[in-house]
């Protein structure tokens, strides 16, 4: 299989091996919001880990398979494109992107999916697509000006330019920057540990910020005050404050 979902202490590492750049062709793409959808599904998956190996985390979509579309079947696949890259935006636990060399187009945007990005000193991110007359299809513009800011994102969407690891990081495009051989392990450890934390409030907490950022303030404060109610009534909530009181802060298990 070119994408697999492998579970360890917690954690689901969905995994890109298409090598040698991991192009993100349609068969990856589909594959990608099925294992997106099952990590959402499974109870012994409380965080994801998205990973392309040592060397390339994906370097964009497959241009030979692009190519071969006209106007008409783009009109149909862009959808499932933005489909499949949403349902990994949309697991409504911690997700971690472990990148290591080039993140380039649907690479970069499949990082832009997750929660938090580690990278590699290695790393390179971009979106390119104008280079080839095009803008990015996969929520790149949506995304990434959401993270860093739409001046900085037309910067980087405007001139197709790559920015190595350094740049990313003072962008806010990535929130770590690591060895490369260190990129999975460190990426992994932090998912593992945000895997012991409480799901429903991790899940709530995600969703809150999401949803928060595509609609105005008041709406944004009755999310989080309908979820910050609700979790009032979670076994984690009881676990989370009796620990608390008798041990301290830090200390819970939950279940």
């Amino acid at each position: 299989m070119t994408v697999t979902l492998e579970v360890s202490e917690g954690v689901g590492t969905i995994r890109l091996d298409r090598p040698p750049m991991n192009a993100l062709d349609v068969a990856i793409q589909d594959r990608l919001r099925e294992l997106a959808e099952e990590a959402s599904r499974r109870d012994d998956v409380r965080a994801v880990v998205l990973y392309g190996g040592e060397k390339v985390f994906a370097a964009g979509a497959d241009i030979k398979e692009m190519q071969g579309m006209d106007h008409a079947a783009m009109v149909v696949r862009s959808r499932a494109l933005q489909d499949s890259f949403t349902a990994v935006a949309r697991i409504p636990k911690p997700v971690v992107a472990a990148v290591t060399g080039y993140a380039l187009g649907g690479g970069c945007e499949l990082a832009l999916c997750a929660d938090f990005r580690v990278a590699g000193e290695n790393a390179k991110l971009g979106q390119p697509e104008i280079l080839l007359g095009l803008i990015p299809g996969a929520g790149g513009t949506q995304r990434l000006s959401r993270l860093i800011g739409p001046s900085k994102a037309k910067d980087l969407i405007f001139t197709g330019r790559q920015v190595k690891a350094p740049e990313a990081l003072a962008l806010g495009l990535v929130d770590r920057v690591v060895p490369a051989a260190e990129v999975y392990e460190q990426a992994h450890a932090w998912a593992a540990r945000l895997a012991q934390g409480p799901a429903i409030a991790l899940r709530a907490a995600k969703e809150a910020v999401d949803a928060g950022l595509e609609t105005d303030i008041d709406t944004g404060l009755a999310i989080e005050r309908t979820w910050f109610a609700g979790l009032f009534a979670t076994e984690d909530r009881e676990i989370g404050m009796r620990s608390f009181v008798d041990e301290g802060p830090g200390k819970a298990k939950f279940r």
